[in-house]
């Protein structure tokens, strides 16, 4: 069974290949019970959003063998969310993410740096 860090990048990953925007994984470890990480992204329309869904779903199922315990929203809700128990992946339209703020609800929690994303926007450690 991979490890929650495992489960986090593997599902931020699949955001990246489909072309989500602002990916970002926070570490919540020692900071919440909810979830040891959360990924963050954007999609950019509500088509974007449910293929977003589609292949992290899929393709994490596919590549180390893990499911979401749940899944919540629909597309036209315009945030989905996959519950991977330890991890909690936030898909959001763009018109969304601004309004719900996660990242500045968790302030205080550490960015992971993610090895694939070469956007300058993308949040790492640095940010």
């Amino acid at each position: 069974m991979p490890d929650s860090i495992t489960i986090a990048k593997t599902c931020a990953k699949y955001a990246d290949e489909i072309q989500a925007e602002d990916i970002t994984v926070i570490d919540l470890r020692g900071l919440s019970s909810i979830a040891d990480y959360f990924v963050i992204c954007t999609a950019t329309s509500v088509p974007h959003l449910k293929a977003v869904s589609r292949d992290i779903r899929q393709k994490t199922k596919d590549e180390i063998g893990e499911s979401p315990r749940s899944a919540e929203g629909v597309a036209s809700s315009q945030w989905l969310i996959l519950d991977y128990v330890d991890v909690v992946v936030h898909m959001f339209h763009h018109e969304l993410r601004d309004v719900y703020a996660l990242e500045d609800l968790w302030s205080d929690a550490p960015h992971v740096p993610l090895d694939f994303t070469t956007d300058s926007t993308s949040n790492s450690a640095e940010s």
